[in-house]
């Protein structure tokens, strides 16, 4: 009966952040209301915050072995022409992590009330990061300035502070994009991860009139650059979801005048690491190509983005024991890997953790129509069937079936995949 009496306040709670929505590391509101939420339900709550907005707090004995963790996302996409964005910022809740907030709440709740977490041979860590979406850079890059990140995604940042040092994986739910006729959930959705690339395609500027034949047009450049990808795609892996999608970022175009500088920039997304570098050589090839091929150059940069995040399967059986007990939830999607990317990917690569995915939305994910419309499924029932997982999982873990990495380890990997062949 808890989940059921504890609904409606849950579904304000939740309600009350999609209609304040806030970008990534900016969200001192939705903080301080997930906060007072958590005092208000266990006024013995210890709150632990990190980075800028972040903040974990902890059930169970600290002499618990096991330590798991269960994460939420605080932030909003920028997205404003979305019907409820802020009108100032242009910050909108249409990737459904308001949800995720109200989820976490819910659990956090029955677990206190019930007092069943005492239960367990784990404990449980509510994990409230910011900054899961990758955007609004030119502001975390004055943070990282100024010193106060060193990540533009939350949960490297919370990586790098040590958030998850002691914890042995994790669980995430998201939002499943799409209309379902059914009540829904998904497991081991792998998402893909990806580089951020810039090429600065550099020519010779003259008049376009007088003297375009001692030019060398760089914008004739990043079109022939343009058609090289398309035409490279039959060359990229259909099991690896590739997608580029190049945009012109930068130029000094003007009718009269021969551009002598554009920049294209682009995402690369792949479904693991491997291919990621495989792809990226290809991609720059093209561009050199065609700076060659025009007798112009190319400076290429590249940033990493997230890493692919490949669910645990382990892990994800119990979810499946759970399912096959629950006579609320309709149907169970596996193994339905998708382009998207998120900062899950590389806490993954520090400890297991899977993304259980649920139903309950109308309109395109990121898109302007996008809002929940199974208030009672995502804040009620989906979260009793996350305390059946949680049960589940109870005397169940196998510790030698979990790994661990170190942060150091992490950001090897990163330098590797985005290190140049001169070291850069």
């Amino acid at each position: 009966m808890i989940f059921k009496n504890q609904y409606e306040e849950i579904k304000k709670v939740a309600e009350d952040i999609y209609f304040h929505p806030e970008l990534g590391y900016k969200e001192e509101r939705t903080k301080r209301k997930v906060i007072d939420c958590l005092e208000q339900m266990n006024p013995d709550v210890q709150i632990e915050e990190f980075s800028t907005t972040g903040f974990k707090t902890t059930l169970g004995d600290q002499d618990k072995d096991l330590h798991v963790a269960f994460i939420a996302e605080l932030d909003a996409v920028y997205a404003p022409s979305h019907m409820y964005a802020d009108k100032k910022t242009g910050a909108a809740h249409n990737c459904g992590h308001y949800t995720q907030v109200g989820i976490s709440l819910a659990l956090y709740n029955y677990l206190v009330k019930s007092n069943v977490y005492n239960d367990f041979d784990y404990k449980i860590s509510f994990v409230f990061v910011p900054a899961e979406e990758y955007l609004d850079l030119a502001y975390r890059d004055a943070l990282i300035k100024q010193k106060k990140i060193t990540h533009y995604g939350g949960k490297p940042e919370a990586m790098k502070l040590g958030v998850f040092d002691d914890i042995d994986f994790g669980i995430c739910v998201h939002a499943i994009g799409g209309e379902f006729a059914k009540r829904t959930i998904n497991t081991n959705c792998d998402l893909a991860g990806f580089l951020y690339k810039k090429y600065k395609f550099i020519g010779k500027a003259t008049h376009a009139g007088f003297d375009p034949f001692s030019s060398k047009n760089a914008y004739n450049m990043s079109t022939l650059f343009n058609v090289a990808v398309g035409l490279s795609r039959q060359q990229l892996k259909d099991s690896e979801k590739v997608r580029i999608n190049p945009i012109v970022m930068e130029s000094d175009m003007s009718t009269n005048v021969i551009p002598n500088a554009i920049t294209v920039g682009t995402d690369l997304r792949t479904l693991s690491t491997e291919y990621m570098k495989e792809a990226a050589v290809k991609l720059d090839d093209a561009a050199k190509g065609s700076a060659i091929a025009l007798q112009g150059d190319v400076e290429i940069s590249t940033q990493m983005g997230y890493l692919p995040f490949k669910q645990d399967r382990y892990l994800s059986g119990f979810v499946w024991e759970a399912f096959e007990e629950n006579n609320e939830i309709d149907v169970l999607f596996n193994d339905d890997p998708i382009s998207a990317a998120g900062d899950i990917g590389d806490l993954s690569y520090m400890i297991p953790c899977i993304q259980i995915g649920y139903s309950g939305f109308k309109g395109t994910i990121h898109g302007d129509d996008f809002i929940d419309i199974d208030p009672e499924f995502i804040y009620e029932i989906f979260p009793r069937f996350l305390a059946q997982v949680f049960e589940k999982m109870n005397g169940n873990i196998d510790p030698s079936k979990l790994y661990r990495r170190s942060y150091e380890e992490y950001i090897s990997l990163i330098n590797e995949i985005i290190m140049d062949k001169k070291g850069n």
